[in-house]
């Protein structure tokens, strides 16, 4: 099929496909973050959850049938789903649908991999009767044109197609890393490497596979049921599906750095609290690699109704002021100072107090005269006046959590209080 002919049929080719949003795992990385929810949920960039990324990606496609699967703590994630993505259109078939594990079949538990989890909902996918199926995880933050993915796929009367990132060759061990011939077809695909392969043409370089999908829709059915019966398996996308198709049928890698829409290609796992910590403070940055005031790709959440963020007094020593940093709603500085920092709703710091290159998440508070540096600090939590961390990694590491990278992670429970009623 040509690609003018793809062009002009893609709008109605995705009326067709059916995205289906991998939002249950644990995040066990993030530690205290994932405690008591999903990574997906994960507060993140002031107002907005991961998953964000992913469902706004499929509605400024033009994605609209869009299925959830959940598992682990998926109250929180629920909870925002239902708050802030009820814009479908029923009557133009449009839905988000989320799908809880739940025992569909007599056999079934909880799911086994991310193969199992799509098979353990194919009777809603196929009532749903899709052309092509595009598998997404709901815990990376990118902004990316599905629709032009799915007119490659076409295009190259592909099987599969698997969407695709250059990572360096020093991180490529966490990825499924592939190797493809002159015409991007896979021809070579290893779930987390020991010693991963660079990319043809680099030697700092591997491709790394972003987790994305497309397949028809017949055909992942077909794979899913014979996957299903094999007892050796792992039922997991990168570990068995593809590396047993690779040589079989065509899999053809989609690089995303081709679809890019001509500036740098942005994409983020923020699994671990290094990542996320990383990836808050360059969006927040003052020229953010990933922007959020693209009027022509907006990121889409549910905002809680707060009043604006609130900066008071303006004395010497006693002044409230954020620099180079995001604040969310609901804020107010109080005489203190905020440098380099994501601030998410109603968050309160102090007068006396020095924030600087933080992360602090939703309700939590920031007493008097604190200094904080280089710290996540979860929802809820409150820092008692006259704290310091950040300063001193021996101290930090014996009253919180000290990651490899030196980020501090501050959690309620550290602080002798309750969990908070708002994640």
């Amino acid at each position: 099929m040509n690609g003018s002919h793809v062009d002009l049929s893609i709008g109605r080719i995705l009326r067709h496909t059916l995205a289906v949003v991998l939002a249950g795992g644990r995040g066990t990385r993030l530690r205290d973050l994932t405690r008591l929810r999903a990574k997906p949920a994960v507060p993140f960039a002031g107002k907005y959850r991961i998953i964000d990324f992913t469902l706004s990606n499929c509605i400024n496609s033009g994605l609209r049938r869009i299925c959830i699967l959940t598992q682990y703590r998926s109250h929180a994630l629920l909870k925002h789903v239902e708050r802030g993505w009820s814009m479908s259109r029923p009557e133009f078939d449009e839905f988000i649908e989320v799908l809880p594990a739940q025992e569909r079949h007599a056999e079934s538990s909880w799911y086994q991999g991310t193969a199992d989890a799509v098979y353990q909902n194919l009777d809603i996918i196929r009532d749903h009767e899709p052309r092509y199926v595009l598998v997404l995880a709901g815990d990376h933050v990118y902004k990316m044109d599905y629709g032009m993915m799915v007119a490659a796929h076409i295009d190259h009367d592909a099987d599969v197609t698997v969407g695709c990132v250059q990572v360096p060759l020093a991180e490529a061990s966490a990825f499924g890393v592939m190797q493809v011939d002159a015409d991007d077809n896979i021809v070579a695909f290893a779930e987390k490497p020991a010693a991963p392969e660079p990319m043809p043409g680099s030697t700092t370089h591997a491709l790394g596979s972003m987790g994305i999908y497309l397949f028809r829709a017949d055909f992942l059915f077909e794979v899913l049921g014979r996957d299903a019966a094999d007892g050796r398996s792992r039922h997991d996308f990168g570990g068995d599906i593809i590396p047993a198709l690779v040589g079989r049928r065509r899999l053809v890698a989609c690089r995303f750095d081709d679809l890019a829409g001509g500036g740098a290609a942005y994409w983020r796992d923020v699994g671990t609290i290094d990542a996320y910590w990383r990836t808050n403070l360059e969006i927040a940055g003052v020229t953010p690699p990933l922007d959020l005031y693209d009027e022509d790709w907006p990121i889409h959440t549910a905002p809680r109704e707060l009043p604006p963020a609130k900066f008071v007094f303006d004395d010497d020593g006693r002044r409230g002021i954020a620099i180079d940093s995001l604040v969310a709603n609901g804020c107010i500085v109080s005489g203190a100072t905020v440098r380099r920092s994501v601030l998410s709703d109603n968050v309160r710091i102090e007068q006396g107090s020095l924030v600087e290159d933080c992360v602090v998440l939703p309700d939590a508070r920031i007493g008097a005269r604190c200094r904080v540096r280089r710290a996540v600090i979860d929802s809820g939590a409150h820092i008692p006046d006259d704290t310091e961390i950040g300063y001193d990694a021996a101290a930090d590491a014996e009253r919180f959590e000290l990651s490899p990278g030196g980020v501090v992670l501050v959690g309620p429970g550290m602080l002798g209080e309750p969990d908070p009623v708002c994640l």
